[in-house]
């Protein structure tokens, strides 16, 4: 009996990925949007305390927050499947993002155009890392506040650093970033063998 299994039977590899952002960007839209899992979240009711702490936006009707982390997991192919690690958005729980982001491929930090202050401790936190990153900028209402060029500009990211459109809540839109993350991590590992 032969027990060495033949490629077809290999289990994928497992790639960690964190999805960061501000506090209300839907990073928790994100990993549920995705997950072949019903995905791990640690949502808990906003309460009169975060007022004026926590501000979502005028827009939203935003009544949870994420306290400690989301977890959901997507097989991109018989070879690959991606852990979902989905950090919380308030700066008091920066704390956590070490933790989430160790071991990690990549981190897609998500983006609402219409509040680009809340961005940059996520853009500036990854830089620092040294993580490949992808800014993927939510499309609320299917639009965005400013174009992508603008964005680029307003968080000053390297021309090398993919600033892409995306719908948290559609499954397809999700995959796609995510893609992109996966090929900006895949550009870093082949430049750093080279170098």
């Amino acid at each position: 009996m032969d027990f060495v299994r033949s490629p077809e039977q290999a289990p994928p590899i497992p790639v960690k990925i964190v999805v960061a952002g501000g506090f209300g960007v839907g990073k928790t839209t994100t990993v549920g949007a995705i997950s072949e899992i019903s995905p791990l979240t640690t949502e808990a009711v906003m309460t009169s305390a975060g007022v004026g702490v926590d501000d979502p936006g005028q827009a939203t009707g935003k009544t949870t927050t994420t306290v400690a982390m989301d977890f959901g997991c997507v097989t991109i192919d018989r070879s690959l499947k991606l852990y979902l690690f989905g950090t919380p958005g308030q700066s008091r729980f920066g704390f956590m993002w070490d933790d989430l982001s160790h071991g990690a491929l990549g981190a897609l930090v998500v983006v609402d155009s219409s509040r680009l202050d809340d961005c940059y401790p996520a853009v500036d936190y990854f830089e620092r890392a040294k993580l490949p990153f992808v800014v993927a900028v939510n499309a609320f209402d299917g639009r965005l506040a400013h174009d992508l060029d603008e964005v680029r500009w307003a968080l000053a990211v390297d021309e090398r650093i993919p600033v892409v459109a995306f719908d948290a809540r559609n499954r397809i839109s999700v995959r796609d970033a995510l893609l992109v993350l996966l090929d900006r991590a895949l550009d870093d590992a082949v430049r750093g063998q080279t170098a």
